[in-house]
């Protein structure tokens, strides 16, 4: 049984929700210790719970410890997941997107093509937006050889939760194919979603579009928002959210593949405008870097490519914590090697394939 000392680098949920999704595919036993040490609230929440206790249900592990607030699990596969027709609620507004992320790497060499429904929060800090997800990452692994779709049901928000997503993942025919990125390239066009739910008398998603769009234009870009209202008799998306709140989406893409985005969802006393004008921002920011990947899809690509079978280059805005976790996980349980330089982020992936390392 291989440790893992959650208390490392960021000491952050990231730990959980990547190392059991790795140790399910490599057939191999964890002990993960001092659970997210490093946070104000340590040990497991309900949303790194979920992680654990999804991936124990569909790869029939053993497990030891999986309770809110634990330090401490022991967590042992016995086969890889089938695939097929699945549903997971989180049970709370826990990010949904994150359970999703964690979901992807498993059911990618699943048997059988996935179809899991998912219950949750969708739009909140410190998680990706479904959207960021479907045209920033998604967009990267079909460029890897994934097919991977995600539709939103129902929006969620923090607190009620109570978001719908159907994840839909085909089974790989071969390993992962590596991703270079290595030239950012020409931005021709910016384009993004702003969704209000129960908010459409104060305009919230058009306040958020026409303050994006003033800041990108006045940097010479050209820019394409759509704007969505979600209401009780004129739902979004298959049925309305329990509660109001909104979120907003950009993103581009280069004339050699590279993709860029930046998202926020609504707070209480979080101004439409101050959304617009700071995604908007951010997304500059991390085109102005020369960068071939946003400040999040820098990180959320690392699982892919150490598990991909050849060498993934990409640029990256800046180096966070989150970067340096991940690939120090990925080195410690799939061997995947790595260089950084300049920006440039060099990831020698193992080539996975069931079958191709012990186990099962």
């Amino acid at each position: 049984m291989v440790e893992i000392d959650g208390s490392q680098k960021s000491g952050s949920g990231t730990f959980v929700r990547d190392a059991i999704p790795y140790a399910v595919l490599l057939g191999q036993g964890v002990r993960l210790v001092n659970i997210r040490a490093r946070r104000d609230r340590p040990g497991l929440r309900p949303q790194h719970l979920g992680v654990v206790q999804a991936c124990a249900q569909w790869s029939r592990a053993r497990i030891r410890g999986a309770a809110k607030g634990s330090s401490e699990i022991e967590f042992v596969p016995q086969q890889r997941p089938e695939g097929g027709e699945l549903r997971w609620d989180i049970g709370t507004s826990g990010s949904a997107t994150l359970f999703v992320l964690a979901m992807i790497p498993l059911f990618l060499y699943a048997r059988q093509p996935t179809r899991l429904h998912i219950t949750g929060g969708l739009f909140q800090d410190h998680a990706p937006t479904p959207f960021h997800l479907v045209h920033c990452l998604f967009r990267q692994l079909s460029r890897m050889g994934a097919q991977v779709q995600l539709h939103i049901q129902r929006p969620g928000y923090v607190p009620s939760g109570g978001g719908e997503l159907i994840l839909q993942i085909q089974p790989l025919r071969r390993p992962l194919q590596p991703i270079r990125l290595s030239d950012q390239g020409k931005f021709q066009t910016i384009h993004g979603i702003a969704l209000a739910s129960h908010l459409q008398e104060r305009r919230v998603s058009h306040r958020m579009a026409e303050e994006a769009i003033r800041i990108l234009r006045a940097k010479n870009m050209n820019c394409h928002i759509t704007t969505l209202y979600d209401e009780p008799r004129r739902p979004a998306f298959g049925k309305p959210a329990l509660q109001p709140g909104a979120a907003l989406c950009l993103w581009a893409e280069s004339d050699t593949g590279s993709v860029l985005g930046a998202d926020m969802a609504g707070a209480p006393r979080r101004a439409s405008e101050w959304i617009g004008r700071n995604t908007a921002r951010h997304l500059l920011q991390d085109i102005q870097q020369g960068a071939t990947t946003d400040r999040y899809l820098a990180d959320q690509l690392i699982p892919f490519a150490a598990l991909a079978e050849g060498e993934s280059v990409y640029r990256i805005p800046e180096w966070t914590e989150h970067v340096e976790s991940r690939l120090w996980l990925a080195e410690t349980l799939l061997g995947a090697r790595w260089d950084y330089d300049h920006q440039r982020l060099r990831i020698r992936g193992m080539g996975y394939w069931p079958g191709s390392v012990s186990g099962f």
